[in-house]
């Protein structure tokens, strides 16, 4: 059965191209599953490595192993990055989608600085080690769960579009209106800076470099604070209801809330996803067997 990705990459079919896309693409087959496992250990062990460099005294003790260690995780990735465009019939387009251009951020900041060596002498450079971080979004492709999420903030983006941009003209008001009680003698120099006080006091992130003084300005923050604690949580719910719908509407039939296959199968009709209460068949009314006996 070709797969959305078959269709977008360009599936072989034959040869050594074949065997080499079933394990880097597919993940239902022993290979495959054991080439996902693999790879995500890497990914987590090269960004530990990272994380670990950053340290300054782990960086002065083990700089050597350090190095060492992210070239052999730079050649690993290079070799996967190499094997998908080698096993796909359009090697092109995966080097420009999402993952393709992840794949190469995680190379590049390597391969710079050995074609580039004068760069170390640049403090800014090391900001090029940081891109490697990027192979933590690897881990995207491996877990449905990512994939989940991805579709439904996909599904109800629009939404979250307009509630954004609801926001951002309660914020523009407030900031503005601040802006006229206030003053600059209170802090309150200008429009953009009474927008960044809108921002802060509307997400309840507070810093406090900026307040008001007066007795209208903080009846306004209070109705700003007020008006925060519902904002926060209604893009949550928008795709937390999206999820849901997804949830509730794509799970085959004969599979449980967990993904897993149901025990409460009709023996006469072969119906299967009853709920563990029910004691006959939605379609056919026959008797269903018990836990014990199914």
């Amino acid at each position: 059965m070709a797969t959305e990705s078959d269709e977008l990459l360009g599936r072989p079919s034959r040869g050594w191209r074949l065997g080499v896309y079933r394990v880097v693409f597919e993940s239902d087959t022993r290979a495959g599953r054991l080439f996902d496992i693999a790879l995500i250990a890497a990914i987590l062990l090269s960004v530990g490595v990272v994380v670990a460099d950053s340290v300054a005294p782990l960086h002065a003790r083990h700089h050597a192993a350090f190095g060492r260690f992210e070239w052999f995780f730079t050649a690993v990735f290079t070799l996967e990055y190499l094997a998908r465009l080698c096993s796909v019939q359009r090697p092109l387009r995966y080097a420009l989608s999402f993952f393709g251009i992840v794949d190469l951020l995680a190379l590049l900041p390597t391969y710079l600085a050995l074609l580039f060596p004068e760069l170390h002498a640049l403090i800014d450079v090391r900001v090029l080690r940081l891109l490697r971080i990027f192979r933590i979004f690897k881990l995207t492709a491996y877990l449905q769960e990512y994939q989940a999420l991805g579709q439904a903030l996909r599904h109800s983006r629009r939404k979250v579009l307009v509630f954004l941009s609801a926001v951002l003209m309660i914020v523009l008001i407030a900031g503005t209106v601040m802006y006229v009680v206030e003053g600059p003698e209170h802090g309150f120099t200008n429009i953009p800076t009474g927008i960044y006080w809108a921002i802060t006091t509307m997400t309840t992130v507070g810093f406090g470099d900026i307040a008001p003084k007066t007795g209208l300005g903080r009846l306004i923050s209070s109705a700003m604070m007020l008006l925060g604690w519902g904002t926060l949580a209604v893009p949550t719910g928008i795709v937390t209801a999206e999820m849901t719908a997804r949830r509730i509407y794509l799970v085959p039939p004969g599979t449980g809330a967990d993904g897993g296959a149901t025990v409460r199968e009709c023996a006469a009709c072969g119906t299967g996803g009853h709920p563990q209460a029910a004691h006959y068949c939605m379609q056919c009314g026959a008797p269903l067997p018990d836990d014990a006996s199914s």
